[in-house]
């Protein structure tokens, strides 16, 4: 049985991977790792299975694009003095096969058997295509 669950999260007023890369890069600089994070009010339950491998799946324009592997939790204190979680990331975003997702607040486990396939390394550097033709390749099955 596998002992791992990711995260999907919608990465709200990101138009594309390159808006996300460099939303994240601007974010580094506050970091004192030089790690990106995302800093949620929730810590997961399961930080034991998000911790043995899993990933963080951004959704993009209705989309999961891409992942970025989750390398720790960290406890931060927000600016109301209130206790966060910091999911720190891996800084490589591995793109994936499209996969139209509904709009949904906050972050969700997600399970390894219902995530998208990376793209081969070969298709990794290819210009992803706009994200109204991925969904609709996507949801005819095509992608």
């Amino acid at each position: 049985m596998d002992k791992r669950t990711h995260l999907i999260k919608l990465s709200v007023g990101t138009e594309s991977l390159d808006t996300l890369a460099a939303w994240q890069a601007t974010r580094i600089a506050d970091a004192p790792d030089g790690l990106p994070r995302h800093v949620t009010r929730m810590w997961p339950r399961r930080e034991a299975e998000v911790l043995n491998g899993g990933s963080i799946y951004w959704v993009i324009k209705g989309l999961i694009q891409c992942r970025q592997r989750i390398l720790r939790l960290d406890r931060v204190t927000g600016p109301d003095g209130t206790e966060r979680c910091a999911i720190v990331l891996d800084p490589e975003l591995i793109r994936t096969s499209a996969a139209p997702r509904r709009p949904f607040q906050g972050w969700r486990y997600l399970a390894p058997a219902d995530a998208p396939p990376d793209l081969p390394a070969g298709r990794q550097a290819e210009e992803p295509l706009p994200p109204a033709l991925a969904g609709a390749l996507a949801e005819i099955g095509v992608l």
